[in-house]
């Protein structure tokens, strides 16, 4: 005599319960912070308008800053720049910069009336 087998029903809790904790993972492992942003334009092709004043250059490395030939800080380079109205700025990479170091550089400029940023390309 055989025996037979009753099938028992599958129990949906532990799949709700699994699925509750992966939720509850997810929601308290995810940051809902907004980061900041830096706006950058394109350059254009062309002649530029002739300026009255001359462009500052920046050159940023890994651990230094410098500002025409000048070390300066980072927090001290909107003040450097403060007394300058409309100031044209270019920038210049040194190799091993990372791309946290430059927009902390941007978001400290940004912070100056009428200043003119351009990038120049990594050698």
């Amino acid at each position: 005599m055989r025996r037979r087998r009753t099938r028992r029903r599958q129990s949906m809790t532990s799949l709700i319960d699994v699925i509750f904790l992966l939720l509850l993972f997810f929601m308290l492992s995810s940051t809902f912070s907004r980061f900041a942003e830096v706006e950058l334009a394109a350059a254009r092709g062309g002649g530029a308008a002739p300026s009255e004043t001359a462009p500052l250059f920046v050159q940023l490395a890994d651990d230094t800053l410098t500002l025409n030939g000048e070390v300066q800080t980072l927090e001290a380079l909107p003040a450097a720049l403060g007394g300058l109205e409309a100031p044209r700025v270019l920038i210049s990479l040194k190799g091993g910069v990372t791309a946290q170091r430059l927009t902390d550089l941007l978001v400290a400029l940004r912070g100056i009336d009428g200043v003119s940023v351009t990038v120049l390309e990594a050698t």
